[in-house]
């Protein structure tokens, strides 16, 4: 008798490629095209599913988790972030979590210095003027931006896509600084010419641009709160590639507006105030919708993460991105 064939429930339509290749060794059910699941609609797929694959939209809660059935053996993360799954209640309930590290690094970082630029040398502006007809001719005044090379960059947060950014900015020139929970090794540090700051306060002090690419934990949660803001330098900017809960969003809101801090390039927002006009409507902000890990490649190997992590569980071995460890 061949043994009974894994459900795998996808919250979202996931790549073409990925869910052929799903449904060629799984019993594959996908959620709906052009929105997120209900919560109603995610408590019956935790309990139908015996894998998981949810992404960052999906709120996995201990109450959600509770009512999770007892074939659930997988959450396969479609995504590198795991902020969005309660891993307690998932450990209590014996429920493995993988998810997709490293596949959105040098994406990630292309967007960063993307904000950088358009931050610094002005680009919305500038295209917003054109589009509105608004241009009377080069002069010698105006638009004028800051040039990039010789700024300060401080990079909050030194993993895999803070080492990426800091190759990029300094091939424009930029000097690298980093606050991270500790120091690189020296050789790494001395590759990217990069300076540690052990104080976060003292860096966001002399920096040019901040950039926030640490993940969000309790320990990070508004790590950039206002009394940490109002440390930057009024001609400073900042971008966020990361998570919006680090950085308190009104707090900078405020700032911003009173011209306290020079601009903001934003791709993340907090969840529960995404929609804020007050941020969307500043000339000096640059918003985009959640898009750094947005590449075709990179939805088709993190696709491919997520079926090796979940192939990898059916055979009886560990997989590869264990974020909750399982008896292996």
């Amino acid at each position: 008798m061949p043994s009974r064939r894994l459900t795998v429930v996808a919250t979202r339509r996931l790549p073409e490629r990925i869910e052929a290749r799903m449904s060629e060794l799984f019993e594959l059910r996908s959620g709906p095209a052009g929105r997120p699941m209900t919560r109603d609609e995610l408590a019956q797929a935790l309990r139908e599913a015996d894998v998981l694959v949810p992404n960052l939209r999906d709120r996995l809660d201990e109450d959600l988790l509770e009512q999770a059935g007892s074939a659930l053996q997988l959450i396969a993360n479609f995504g590198a972030g795991v902020d969005h799954i309660d891993l307690e209640a998932a450990r209590r309930r014996g429920i493995l979590v993988t998810n997709t590290p490293g596949v959105a690094t040098g994406d990630t970082a292309d967007m960063a210095i993307a904000l950088i630029l358009a931050l610094l040398r002005r680009i919305p502006e500038g295209l917003a003027r054109m589009q509105s007809e608004d241009w009377e001719g080069w002069s010698p005044d105006a638009m004028l931006g800051a040039r990039v090379s010789g700024r300060r960059l401080g990079i909050l947060g030194m993993g895999r896509i803070g080492q990426a950014l800091a190759r990029r900015a300094a091939a424009f020139g930029m000097e690298i600084h980093y606050h991270n929970r500790r120091p690189l090794r020296p050789e790494t540090e001395a590759a990217l010419q990069a300076r540690y700051w052990e104080s976060l306060d003292q860096m966001v002090a002399r920096m040019d641009v901040i950039s926030v690419n640490c993940p969000h934990t309790p320990s990070t949660y508004h790590l950039m709160n206002a009394r940490r803001l109002k440390l930057m330098q009024p001609g400073a900017v900042i971008v966020n590639t990361s998570r919006g809960e680090v950085i308190d969003q009104n707090a900078l809101t405020r700032m911003l507006r009173a011209g306290e801090i020079a601009g903001a390039g934003l791709d993340v927002l907090n969840f529960e105030s995404d929609g804020n006009p007050r941020l969307r409507e500043l000339p000096n902000v640059v918003l985009l919708p959640h898009m750094a890990s947005a590449t075709r490649e990179g939805r088709i190997e993190m696709g491919e993460k997520v079926l090796i992590n979940i192939k990898t569980h059916a055979d009886g071995h560990r997989p590869p991105d264990l974020v909750l460890p399982g008896p292996y």
